[in-house]
């Protein structure tokens, strides 16, 4: 999806293919994907910036008395969707939200990653590039069309029909997601039995977090045609492995990767190292955005490949960062605790902060950690300087209260809505009775 487009091109290409309707999509505060739906008659308008929404409605943006807010779309972003086509095809482009003014909305997580994006530029880079890696779980739908917890397989990690029943499903996601621009550069079963993982390649931030949207829209949207339901809640199953994104990242100049210097140690620039040294001082703080749901911190314990644990390495796997052995133009860093119920704009414009305060005051990483620290002990992770992520979104939301360079990369307006909105989740969750509760006491007190 690297095209570019002019206005002229998008009404040519919507005539010639007979496209019908046109989807204005955004995304809100919490990540979920939001589109006003407009006639081909009104593309022009829609093109010219003129396409206005009432803003109110929209969990996290705006009060009533300010709900008039406009769509600018991004010609970029223009898609044909591959699916609909019943009565004539369907395309969309991804908007950024602006005040009236013509300036651009504080509340727009797209707007807010581009802003930290032009802070980069001041130090320098000129991009920083990402590549997920998103899971994601397939259940069955039942006769009503509902999800149910039955899995449609029981495969594990990389195996092949007939154990890995969604295959075949996966397969039609990888040929639309091609289809739409995408490179798709691998696709698995995952782990888990029904879990599985489809990795396209790495692109500039703001187009990844384009992708990660229309990679989970693709997802669902083929899942439903072949009787399932796709999730990508992070923990939907007791005893089995979570579903996480990890994030593949790197900052260039010019076209050289910053992170790469054949004569450091590991290969790795005194600038990766920098990056690093402020993901690991900033990773309790961030939890909050890369880790956003209640259910977030029930993938985020031992023994399931999820990392809790605020350290680096090379090779191993138990660690917040790892550092795959790719060098040159490949080099990067892989964040492993992000989840994809997190708002990818969000999510990457903390960890860009993080990173960049590492490099800006030259945080020296500690010493990688090349041992499983899942088999350590509390005493020896401390000797290590090996701290604990937050284990409860009460705990990260904390924590994220305290970090200005964090709450700073969000913005006032996206801090304070997140913190108000999230808060109100944990207390929801914190009095409710579950059912584990009535499992254990109801015969027992």
């Amino acid at each position: 999806m690297a095209k570019s487009y002019s206005k002229e091109e998008i009404i040519k290409i919507t005539k010639e293919e007979n496209v019908r309707y046109i989807r204005l999509q955004f995304t809100d505060l919490f990540g979920t994907i939001k589109n006003v739906e407009i006639p081909i008659s009104q593309l022009p308008k829609a093109l010219d910036n003129k396409m206005m929404f009432d803003g109110s409605s929209i969990e996290g943006f705006v009060r009533i008395e300010e709900s008039d807010m406009y769509l600018y779309p991004d010609l970029d972003t223009f898609v044909i969707f591959p699916w609909i086509a019943e009565k004539g095809k369907v395309a969309r482009l991804i908007c950024d939200i602006f005040h009236p003014g013509g300036t651009p909305f504080e509340g727009d997580p797209r707007s807010n990653l581009k802003r930290m994006l032009n802070e980069m530029k001041q130090l320098g880079f000129t991009d920083f590039n990402v590549g997920p890696e998103p899971e994601f779980f397939l259940f069955k739908l039942d006769e009503s069309g509902e999800p149910t917890l039955e899995l449609n397989d029981q495969g594990g990690y990389f195996d092949l029909a007939p154990t890995d029943l969604g295959e075949n499903c996966r397969r039609d996601i990888v040929l639309e997601l091609e289809e739409m621009g995408f490179e798709v550069e691998a696709s698995h079963h995952e782990v888990a039995p029904g879990q599985h993982e489809i990795d396209f390649k790495y692109q500039n931030a703001l187009k990844a977090c384009d992708d990660i949207q229309t990679f989970k829209l693709v997802v669902k949207s083929i899942a439903r045609k072949h009787g399932l339901h796709a999730t990508f809640m992070p923990k939907p199953l007791f005893g089995v492995n979570g579903s996480g994104m990890h994030s593949n990242l790197s900052l260039f100049k010019n076209g050289v990767n910053a992170f790469y210097d054949p004569s450091g140690a590991l290969e790795l620039s005194e600038t990766a190292r920098q990056f690093i040294a402020g993901i690991l001082h900033h990773a309790p703080n961030f939890t909050a955005i890369t880790n956003p749901t209640v259910n977030s911190y029930k993938r985020l314990v031992p023994g399931y490949e999820a990392p809790c644990y605020v350290a680096w390495s090379a090779r191993n796997r138990s660690p917040l960062i790892r550092i795959p052995a790719s060098r040159g133009l490949s080099t990067r860093v892989e964040v492993r605790s992000v989840d994809p119920a997190a708002n990818p704009y969000l999510a990457m414009a903390v960890l860009l902060a993080a990173g960049l305060d590492g490099i800006k005051n030259q945080f020296i990483p500690k010493a990688p950690v090349d041992r499983n620290i899942y088999v350590m002990s509390k005493e020896e992770r401390v000797e290590n300087g090996i701290v604990d992520l937050p284990s409860t979104l009460a705990q990260a939301l904390e924590n994220l209260k305290t970090d200005e360079v964090i709450t700073s990369a969000l913005g006032v307006h996206l801090f304070e809505h997140f913190i108000e909105a999230k808060e109100i989740e944990w207390d929801m969750f914190r009095t409710q009775v579950h059912p584990w509760e009535r499992e254990q006491y109801i015969l027992q007190y």
